[in-house]
């Protein structure tokens, strides 16, 4: 077993999030992301999430957050994550092409004053940019996770969380802390505690 990889993984995870601590830009974007979703919760909106592989399970498990608990116990919130059907996800990626089976989705279920949170370490998967463009059409809320560059969802999201890492793993490890702090912050602004 390899010590030193273990160790530089370690340090590479508390850097990255370090870099995020440090950066005011990314934790007003954090706190105006909470604000926007307290509103359309408050409203009886929903909050909507959609990503791929350990982007997806990163979805799921936020939207798990908001429905069931966080740290304490309360009144469920709407929160979906996209990718959980697997018959309409295979259909649609049959029938059309995987590119549509979020802005589909979002044509059915997305209303204005949803909040769609898009998630790519990339910031390039074409569904998910698809996804928010239709969410952009529908005037719902939309926020994306993604990687330092941005990619192509720097230019459609009204909000954009930008990991300072370039590593998947940082990345990923950083989205699902950023999903925590809000999943946190909405709990308290909407239960206190």
């Amino acid at each position: 077993m390899n010590k030193d990889l273990i160790t530089q993984a370690i340090k590479g995870s508390i850097e990255t999030k370090k870099k995020i601590l440090e950066d005011s830009n990314i934790l007003s974007e954090i706190s105006k992301v909470t604000e926007e979703i307290v509103t359309a919760l408050k409203s009886d909106k929903k909050v909507l999430l959609c990503g791929n592989g350990g982007s997806a399970a990163d979805a799921q498990h936020l939207a798990a957050e908001f429905t069931g608990r966080f740290y304490f116990d309360r009144e469920p919130l709407f929160a979906e994550a996209l990718h959980v059907n697997s018959s309409y996800l295979t259909a649609v990626a049959n029938d059309y092409s995987y590119d549509e089976v979020y802005a589909r989705l979002i044509r059915a279920k997305g209303r204005k004053g949803d909040v769609l949170i898009g998630i790519s370490t990339s910031g390039n998967s074409i569904n998910i940019i698809k996804a928010i463009e239709t969410a952009n059409n529908a005037k719902m809320i939309t926020v994306g996770l993604t990687g330092e560059d941005g990619g192509k969802m720097k230019t459609v999201c009204k909000y954009l969380i930008k990991v300072p890492s370039a590593d998947t793993p940082r990345i990923q490890e950083s989205h699902i802390l950023v999903g925590h702090i809000i999943c946190e912050m909405v709990e308290k602004e909407l239960f206190g505690g």
